[in-house]
Formats: structure tokens, sequence, C-alpha cells
């Protein structure tokens, strides 16, 4: 089975990854840094942008793809992607202040509220039919093959 959202959204993670080390590697280069920050705010502010990005994007894609698995090709499960990503490409820019700024908040806020959505929607599979239905999981349920 193909996961076309799954597969785009980690596509364009990917993308942004890169572009997120590219901003690291060229501000390396400028200020002469190898390893480290070297006590350089805005490069451990891009640093940190990034493994950000690396902490919750493994979560977000497995919830996407066990979802889209479970349930099917879904306009929400996009809108939940497109938002992922906008979020996650607007953080670093507001990370890259001294001081708090809007696009951090906003970057982390859609962050959370995927996540949180996600998260909440994946309980609920085992639990729910597709009609909508509540059910339980039982052992019986779940083929023990006598």
């Amino acid at each position: 089975m193909i996961l076309p959202i799954t597969l785009t959204t980690a596509g364009a993670a990917a993308i942004v990854n890169l572009w997120l080390a590219i901003r690291i590697v060229t501000l390396r280069i400028k200020r002469k840094v190898l390893i480290g920050d070297g006590g350089d705010a805005l490069l451990a502010a891009r640093m940190r942008a990034q493994l950000n990005f690396s902490e919750y994007t493994p979560l977000v894609l497995i919830l996407m793809g066990l979802i889209e698995f479970a349930r099917g090709t879904h306009s929400w499960l996009w809108a939940a992607g497109i938002i992922y990503i906008l979020g996650r490409v607007l953080h670093p820019f507001g990370m890259d202040k001294q001081t708090p700024h809007p696009l951090r908040a906003v970057g982390i806020l859609t962050t959370w509220i995927v996540l949180i959505g996600l998260a909440g929607y994946a309980i609920s599979i085992p639990y729910t039919t597709r009609s909508g239905m509540i059910t339980t999981v039982t052992s019986d349920s779940m083929g023990t093959g006598r």
C-alpha cells in the first residue's frame, strides 16, 4: 500500500532538514566554526532549530503513516502534514532572533497541535470502527486461531 500523504510529507521534511543544515553550514563557514557553536549565539540557535525539527519530525511521520495505513487517505491528514511543514519552516526564522519572536511561537504551537491531534486520533483507532462506533479490543477479536 502506497501512503501518498506520509511519503509527500516525509519528502518535504527531508528538504526542510537539508535547508536547516545548509543554514548551519553557511554560518559555520562564515564564522569559521568547525565544531560546536564556537560561542556564537546565532549558530547555537540554528543548530537547536535543526535538532528541534529532528526531535518532532519522526513522531509526526510515524503517526501519519500509521493513521494513513489504518484509515486511508483523508484531506484532514493532508492539512496536518502541510500545517506541520509550514510551522517547521517558520520556527527557525523565529529562532534566529535573540528575543521572543512570533514565528518561533507559531512554529512550535503548530507542531504541538498537529502532534496532539495525530496522537489522539491514533490512540482512538483501535477502539473505534470505520463508521465511528466505539468498540473494544479483546483477545477474542485478535484471532487466537481456535
